[in-house]
């Protein structure tokens, strides 16, 4: 039986906290935690085969062009090798998240350097490597292909420019005004897993072991690609070692492993090397923004632009949406923002790490930065000046909004020293130490979410759906709140995901996984309830469940009488989503030191401060804003995608030259979180939080690097040579 709930106005019945087990919310240790430490948890890559062969990717080199030629006779009579296939249905670029058709196809057809053109199998991975370096290629070039975003025509997002009043005039008037540029390099999700699948065909059925993210859509998209009906295809993806946008789409072993295993009738296994993730997977954009802020005599903004350039190659719809919290975070009745996307051939630009907000707010941050200098005004003092009671453009009212308050507590948990501020005022032998802090915002989604819920007849409960779990605690979370709805411990709870043939789940993207999923988990439980509340002649409303046991003394065993109790959730997003703007806010504040001889910069400590609905499960929620802050510290000091600027090819491409955050480039790190019930959000109250904790917290370091040695850096990631050149003498 399903339940059916479209979510139309703001539930206020607030139902949740009504529960009496008491787990919700609460630190429990992940339920699949010692599956992962003890290696039984398998990853896609481990599922046991036999007679498994083991497929490695062929890639271009040369940046645009076609193949002409492929020799495979030549390296089919080296040891083990099985095929070699260059199928024209094999994919050359994955698929964007919620895609939910195949990618790009037609090998033979390059777009840019790194691109797979064909797949060779062999018995080992030795084998197939070994025969896919000596594989040769003949290639017909076609020169001259744009690989600089500042160097071609760039085509306006016209769904994303808005245009209110005169800001030009308002700059001109102004008694404040800032007009500065920032850019920020391109990302590289950095996974720790790299995207592995294993195909098996039995028959006409298709199975397929991967490293996906959103297997509602990831289904379509292989199904698609294959030119066969979803009824065929089976995805599993029950463990996924990080994914951070990479894995949100099909990606190009997915395909190749499912076509390899029908032509050498055998399952296949291919694995990307950490060079090919990074070749031909997905990058984040880089951007060039121009902020321009105008400001009257008490620090109130009456203007505000944000002009963005980001690139993706042809063909490509996704652009990187550096807007998206720039729209409503900020009041300025006089508007101008755009987004403009250059048409580049380097590997797909998509999602990576909270796309839009991970690179527009550091450069917004960082403007509001000077803009409170230029005031003479406190920079938190600032932002709460010009939070705006509803959504500047589009006169919404908000869900909720907890900007304030996270400014406030997150700066007394700080330490925040507050007044007109001046850089260089503390150093300490070699070191410039200052303090600096930036806003956070990231849009919140929600998305329509499918699952099974059964109350076991021996009182245990059985979760099932195909959502994911890519480190965010999705396994916790589920059972926490069956547990809390039925009256149970969360360990007698078994979660079951990231199997199609489960009901369908949101999938893991966006930050809506935990909102979405756990809204269809609650209705189904919900309307388990209602059943019991029947059994036992009360309503829901009255209906109290702990331990196992109603109120009353009768047993979950006892109401069951030998049988099973299932109901399915289907949570759909309604008419709400166009009534209110909904966001979750925070603040970072963050202490550093620059060598005044070196341009090095340390992170002394740092501290973030998230209100984004109902907390879930503390631990979880704390590592999320945790991981977020680390990788905001990446995006200030240390990360950056390469090109070559003739032949286009990513010069770091692994994690020795693509410089993520290492253990001692991260201090002691402080989460405040801020929890709030936002009845206009969903079901339970919550909002996204895997991305908000990483959106804006790059500026805080800049600023703080700024407030340190004076050195003010509008480029992204801002290493020792750029803090030098820009220190004053």
């Amino acid at each position: 039986m399903t339940v059916h709930f479209k979510q139309d106005k703001p539930d206020d019945s607030n139902r949740l906290d009504g529960m009496k087990q008491g787990v919700l919310g609460k630190s429990i240790p992940r339920v699949e935690g010692m599956a992962k430490v003890t290696g039984t948890a398998p990853y896609s890559a481990e599922y046991p085969m036999t007679d498994c062969a083991e497929g490695v990717l062929v890639t271009s080199t040369i940046t645009r062009g076609n193949v002409v030629s492929i020799d495979k006779d030549s390296v089919l009579s080296m040891p083990g090798v099985l095929a070699v296939i260059d199928d024209p249905a094999m994919t050359t670029r994955a698929a964007q998240g919620t895609a939910d058709e195949a990618p790009q196809q037609e090998p033979g057809t390059i777009c840019y350097w790194g691109q797979p053109i064909a797949l060779v199998v062999a018995e080992t991975f030795e084998q197939a490597r070994d025969a896919a370096k000596h594989l040769p290629i003949k290639y017909r070039e076609d020169p001259g292909a744009p690989l600089d975003p500042q160097a071609v025509e760039a085509e306006e997002q016209e769904d994303e420019t808005v245009r209110q009043g005169d800001l030009d005039h308002a700059m001109a008037t102004a008694a404040h005004s800032v007009d500065v540029t920032y850019t920020t390099k391109g990302h590289a999700s950095a996974a720790m897993e790299p995207h592995a699948s294993i195909a098996q065909w039995d028959g006409d059925k298709l199975t397929v072991y991967a490293s996906l993210q959103m297997l509602n859509y990831n289904i379509s998209e292989l199904a698609d690609a294959l030119g066969m009906e979803e009824k065929n295809v089976r995805l599993v993806s029950r463990f996924v070692g990080g994914g951070f946008g990479s894995k949100l789409g099909v990606s190009e072993d997915v395909v190749a492993a499912a076509i390899a295993s029908k032509e050498v009738g055998r399952p296949v296994r291919i694995v990307m090397s950490r060079q090919q993730v990074f070749q031909c997977v997905m990058r984040r954009s880089e951007t060039t923004q121009r902020l321009r802020l105008a400001a009257d005599q008490s620090g109130k903004l009456i203007g505000f632009g944000h002009h963005a350039l980001v690139s993706n190659l042809p063909g490509e719809t996704f652009a990187e949406p550096v807007l998206q919290s720039s729209h409503f975070l900020y009041g300025g009745e006089n508007r101008d923002l755009m987004l403009e996307v250059a048409r580049i051939h380097r590997m797909t630009a998509g999602s990576v790490r909270a796309p839009g907000e991970a690179v527009g707010m550091p450069a917004l941050e960082g403007a509001m930065d000077v803009l409170a200098e230029k005031a003479g005004i406190d920079p938190v003092e600032l932002r709460l000046k010009n939070i705006p009671e509803e959504d500047p453009e589009e006169g919404l009212p908000f869900s909720s909004h907890k900007l304030a308050e996270c400014l406030r507590l997150g700066a007394e948990a700080f330490g925040w020293d507050s007044g007109p501020r001046s850089p260089r005022h503390t150093c300490e032998g070699e070191w410039w130490v200052g303090t600096g802090m930036a806003s956070a915002a990231r849009v919140h989604n929600i998305a329509e979410a499918k699952a099974r819920v059964t109350l076991k007849a021996d009182g245990s409960a059985l979760v099932e759906t195909d959502m994911t779990d890519i480190g965010t605690g999705t396994y916790t979370i589920l059972a926490q709140l069956a547990g809390e709805m039925l009256g149970l411990d969360p360990a007698q709870v078994l979660v079951e995901l990231g199997d199609t043939k489960h009901p369908r789940g949101p999938g893991s993207g966006g930050s809506w996984g935990a909102a979405s999923i756990g809204s269809a988990v609650y209705i189904a439980c919900k309307a388990i309830r209602e059943e019991l509340g029947q059994r036992l002649g009360v309503g829901e409303t009255e209906l109290e469940l702990k331990d196992g046991e109603a109120a009353s003394g009768e047993s979950l065993v006892s109401l069951l009488d030998g049988n099973d109790l299932s109901r399915e959730g289907h949570y759909e997003p309604g008419d709400i989503k166009d009534d209110f703007t909904a966001s979750g806010f925070g603040a970072f504040f963050a202490q550093v030191r620059v060598n005044r001889f070196t341009g090095e910069t340390r992170v002394d400590r740092m501290l973030g401060a998230f209100g984004f609905g109902r907390v879930l499960n503390h631990k979880t929620a704390r590592s999320q804003c945790l991981g977020g802050i680390t990788w905001s510290i990446g995006v200030a000091l240390t990360e950056a995608l390469e090109f070559d600027p003739h032949e286009g090819h990513l010069v770091n491409c692994d994690l020795a030259e693509y410089h993520v955050p290492v253990h001692r480039d991260v201090p002691d790190l402080e989460v405040v979180l801020v929890e709030e019930r936002d009845p206009a959000a969903s079901p339970i109250q919550a909002k996204g939080i895997g991305e908000l904790g990483m959106c804006g917290g790059a500026a805080a370091i800049a600023n703080a690097i700024y407030n340190a040695s004076g050195a003010r850096i509008f480029d992204y990631p801002m290493t020792p040579d750029r803090i030098l050149a820009a220190m004053p003498d």
